[in-house]
């Protein structure tokens, strides 16, 4: 049993399970479709390759609240015709829309997650930590306008989910990261596992034609305190807003 363990962060990350319409929302967390979206994407797998996605839907997965990021709402408007297209509409004598459309986009700015992915096929994820290196496509975390920041994957852990993700060093600097406390690990949990919540944000399709998602039972496990930190008491107090990009 293997574990492969990415580090999600960015300055803007959107997590969206339930997005309906103009209200385009984010979890708290990353999905399993949007971890196993960026795998596809990193893989090359073409949108219809459902028996490609199938095997990476199959890994258990797990991540890791290492910071908490902060709800940010985007107020977007869309659909306005260029100043070229309404010249042109009203020369042909056309009426012209000049209404825009409006959405509400949330992210979650400045937070840091570790992923795992268990399997038993060790191949497997070397395969994906391979591709991650070098993807056939751009990655994002959740959305186009979030690029990760590096390192993305960590390697492969000769270990279980959860010991992976709890012996693992925290990804962030002691002051940044929820002290003191708590963290918390969301997890694939077993159907009927007492303490679990069903979620619909396992892919069964990508196709542009007709994207399917079926549910999982996730739970969650609050520890105590920051992983391997020994609770150490913060030692730095500024805030340097670039660190992420370096």
């Amino acid at each position: 049993m293997a574990t492969l363990l990415l580090r999600l962060a960015a300055p803007l990350q959107a997590w969206g399970a339930d997005s309906k319409f103009e209200t385009r929302k984010t979890g708290r967390e990353p999905t399993k479709s949007g971890v196993i979206g960026l795998l596809a994407a990193a893989l090359g797998l073409r949108r219809d390759d459902e028996a490609a996605l199938q095997a990476l839907a199959g890994l258990r997965f797990a991540v890791r609240v290492d910071q908490e990021g902060q709800l940010l709402a985007d107020y977007h408007t869309a659909g306005n015709p260029l100043p070229h297209e309404v010249a042109r509409a009203r020369a042909a004598g056309k009426t012209v829309n000049a209404q825009p459309y409006v959405t509400h986009r949330y992210y979650l700015a400045d937070a840091v997650f570790l992923a795992g992915l268990e399997s038993d096929d060790e191949a497997l994820l070397q395969k994906i930590a391979a591709a991650l290196s070098r993807p056939a496509f751009p990655l994002f975390l959740g959305r186009r306008a979030c690029p990760p920041t590096m390192p993305l994957c960590l390697g492969i852990r000769q270990a279980r989910l959860l010991d992976a993700l709890q012996s693992e060093p925290p990804q962030t600097a002691a002051w940044r990261r929820t002290e003191g406390k708590s963290y918390r690990i969301v997890t694939d949990a077993a159907p009927g596992e007492p303490g679990t919540a069903a979620r619909r944000d396992l892919p069964l399709s990508f196709s542009p034609i007709h994207r399917q998602y079926g549910y999982r039972a996730v739970r969650q496990i609050d520890l105590p305190a920051s992983p391997a930190s020994g609770g150490e008491p913060p030692v730095q107090t500024e805030h340097d807003p670039f660190a992420e990009l370096r």
